[in-house]
């Protein structure tokens, strides 16, 4: 019998083994001494949750905080105003990943600049941009790349073949941010003025496909320096539950530990090669801007100056502002996104603001929270 897909996951999906979990929960629970908030930090675990109705199992003193991990729900406007304004350049190629495409910025989306005539593409893989730049050698192909440690070893592999390769047309717009750094922010703000978001985290439900590429090794310091267990989790429900159950019997036997759920995948020094790689191009920035979230220290990356001659913020940086935008008034995806709000509190959530019509990132991207309560929100 051949092997399918499903094969895989059905068992990470069982009604029965996830009911199972719940039950363990339930009864653990009945032994905590306070009530805990438990943030998923990926927006892959946010689907999961939303999609098999998972805090409908949860006992009143089990709660889920929504957090940041979607890399296009946390960009800043003016960022996407960079690919709209690079987009429409004369002679440019702008390429990147499929949920860019509709985000809207304060000029518009993509989508729209590919309306007025611009020549923007998504694509699946980074490399994709090689057979792009060699059919258009008249053009600069620029790819607007995003994403966590997740997908910048991919954007790593493109500039290493750009500078073997001598390819003389491909630039690239950096936007990869790190998990580790804005899990510091949420819990403890270096801004006085918003008092750690006023929000209350007591747990990290782990990335897994970050922690695939740089180890659980990025969390040490959660439970040691800031009193949080962190448990990485794969993104099945019965992983999701089992991450919980773990977070759980941590504070029944009053631990505070880094555990990997996701053991099929993860280990504590991830993929080394990957790291080297990413090292070799990339070094940090002071400053990244969060959408939602402000300036967070040392949570982006850029090429590094020797590699300058590749990146388009410095060729094309007398047509890209600087100037900070914020989001539209009645979005409150800053607040989601740092834990303080739940899509349906937000007063256009479903009605002005919807998939087809998304005023704010969170709604735009297939990872968005605001997404995931639509597309899943009658099961709750």
């Amino acid at each position: 019998m051949a092997l399918e897909l499903k094969n895989l996951y059905d068992d990470f999906r069982d009604g029965e083994t996830i009911k199972a979990y719940a039950e363990i929960i339930a009864k653990d629970a009945k032994k905590l001494k306070n009530p805990i908030n438990i943030m998923e930090v990926c927006g892959g675990h946010t689907h999961t949750i939303m999609k098999f109705g998972l805090p409908q199992l949860m006992p009143d003193n089990i709660n889920f905080i929504h957090g940041p991990g979607c890399p296009v729900c946390i960009m800043p406007k003016e960022r996407i105003d960079h690919a709209y304004i690079l987009a429409m350049q004369p002679d440019v190629i702008l390429v990147t990943l499929g949920d860019m495409i509709k985000v809207p910025g304060s000029h518009g989306s993509l989508q729209d600049a590919r309306a007025k005539g611009a020549d923007v593409r998504f694509v699946y893989s980074p490399m994709e941009c090689i057979k792009i730049a060699q059919d258009n050698l008249n053009k600069k192909v620029i790819f607007f790349a995003i994403g966590f440690e997740t997908t910048t070893p991919m954007t790593a592999v493109l500039v290493e073949q750009v500078i073997k390769q001598k390819i003389p047309n491909i630039l690239f717009h950096i936007n990869h941010v790190t998990v580790p750094e804005v899990m510091v922010e949420l819990i403890d703000s270096r801004d006085v003025h918003v008092d750690s978001y006023n929000n209350r985290i007591d747990a990290f439900l782990g990335p897994s496909h970050v922690s695939v590429i740089s180890g659980s090794k990025i969390y040490d310091k959660f439970p040691k320096d800031y009193g949080r267990p962190v448990v990485v989790s794969g993104f099945e429900p019965v992983d999701v539950m089992q991450g919980i159950s773990m977070i759980v019997k941590q504070f029944i036997e009053e631990r505070c530990e880094l555990e990997i759920q996701y053991k099929r995948v993860v280990n504590h020094e991830g993929n080394l090669n990957a790291q080297k790689l990413i090292d070799t191009y990339f070094e940090k920035i002071d400053l990244f801007r969060w959408r939602g979230l402000g300036n967070v220290p040392e949570s982006g990356l850029k090429l590094k100056d020797e590699f300058a001659f590749l990146d388009a913020e410095v060729v094309y940086k007398n047509v890209l502002p600087l100037a900070e935008i914020e989001d539209h008034k009645l979005c409150i995806c800053g607040d989601i996104l740092r834990g303080m709000a739940k899509p349906p509190e937000c007063t256009i959530f479903g009605t002005v603001c919807k998939p087809t019509t998304p005023i704010g990132s969170c709604m735009v991207s297939s990872e968005g929270a605001c997404a995931a309560y639509y597309k899943y929100g009658n099961l709750l």
